[in-house]
């Protein structure tokens, strides 16, 4: 049984593991904000540009941009959000997925999500913005690992 309620954190790749444990480790949901927030401070701007309709992620509230980049077979992603703590989700996704290739990320389930003990402090909104912020990566992964003729 043990083995089995682990599984989900074994299964992540090494940095999304560490980020999901930091975010463990908060029990105050005011911790968990001010943490997003510090990743929000720290994702780089993107180009306006690149905030199109292709890119938008469907189902969140605010404004949320990501794109993806195939280089030397890994993902790099990068996003943006109208909103901070929505921003703050989007950079703990691109610190735990960048430099990952396809195959590693379409092969993480979501159950990390429920780990961090996010979904308990966000709003239902936020909370399913952040799934489908998810999903959008991933989908962008299969659109790199089903045209990965390179």
């Amino acid at each position: 049984m043990d083995l089995y309620m682990s599984s989900t954190q074994t299964s992540l790749p090494p940095k999304l593991a560490k980020i999901v444990d930091r975010f463990k480790r908060r029990s105050n949901p005011k911790q968990k904000y001010a943490q997003l927030l510090h990743y929000a401070s720290q994702l780089p701007a993107m180009p306006e540009s690149v905030k199109t309709e292709e890119n938008k992620v469907k189902g969140c509230v605010s404004q949320v941009y990501i794109t993806a980049s195939l280089e030397n077979g890994k993902i790099c992603y990068q996003g943006d959000s109208d909103a901070q703590l929505v921003k703050g989700l989007v950079a703990f996704l691109i610190e735990g997925l960048n430099e990952l290739t396809p195959e590693e990320i379409i092969k993480i389930k979501p159950d990390f999500i429920e780990d961090t003990g996010l979904n308990v402090s966000l709003t239902p909104s936020r909370a399913n913005g952040f799934f489908n912020i998810f999903q959008m990566m991933k989908k962008k992964a299969m659109g790199f690992h089903s045209g990965a003729a390179e």
